[in-house]
């Protein structure tokens, strides 16, 4: 069997920020995990919440990092060492305030964008060169300041677009799975304008 497949959603753990913007990542890990009847364990020794299943005769492991954003790549660093995984099995996903709520948006690589994070991941893996599939989460009337937003919740009238966003990009995690990047990557765009 060839090396496991490790997807990573970023965010904070603890229950007072488990439904914060900043946490898509988790949020669309969960769903994941929810689609496929994962079950979690925390797992110390790699300071992380993983999952294991066998999809389509692949293993995958999803992983939620137990560090806080900033340190999210002592886990991923720890757990591509230990599985020997190739960097084209590896997917992380995260908030992207950049992107209206409602965008998906995976890339084979590039920067961090800002985000703490998806640096720290880099900073931990020597590189850039990991596929990653950001949510967008909007900023509050395009301000620059936007920890008090990302660290909000989503509002209730959002909860609905939500569902779509998480539910798409779960098919587009799929699709990276199931066909690789290039497939995937036609995912990207509005959900509302994506008929599947």
């Amino acid at each position: 069997m060839e090396a496991a497949f490790l997807i990573v959603g970023l965010g904070n753990p603890g229950s007072e920020y488990a439904e914060t913007r900043h946490n898509a990542g988790f949020r669309l890990v969960e769903t994941l995990a929810s689609r496929w009847e994962a079950g979690w364990k925390t797992d110390r020794k790699f300071r992380a919440r993983v999952a294991r299943v066998e999809r389509g005769g692949r293993r995958v492991l999803l992983c939620q990092p137990r560090t806080f954003m900033n340190l999210s790549g002592e886990a991923v660093g720890a757990l591509k060492r230990f599985y020997r995984l190739p960097l084209k099995q590896l997917l992380i996903l995260l908030d992207d305030a950049d992107l209206p709520l409602g965008i998906v948006r995976m890339r084979p690589s590039g920067s961090s964008g800002g985000h703490h994070g998806l640096e720290s991941v880099a900073a931990h893996l020597g590189t850039r060169e990991f596929a990653r599939l950001r949510i967008g989460i909007g900023r509050k009337d395009g301000a620059r300041q936007i920890t008090g937003h990302v660290l909000g919740t989503f509002e209730p009238d959002e909860a609905p677009l939500l569902k779509k966003v998480l539910d798409r990009a779960a098919g587009q995690v799929e699709t990276w799975l199931d066909a690789g990047i290039e497939k995937a990557m036609q995912w990207n765009g509005s959900v509302e304008a994506l008929n599947r």
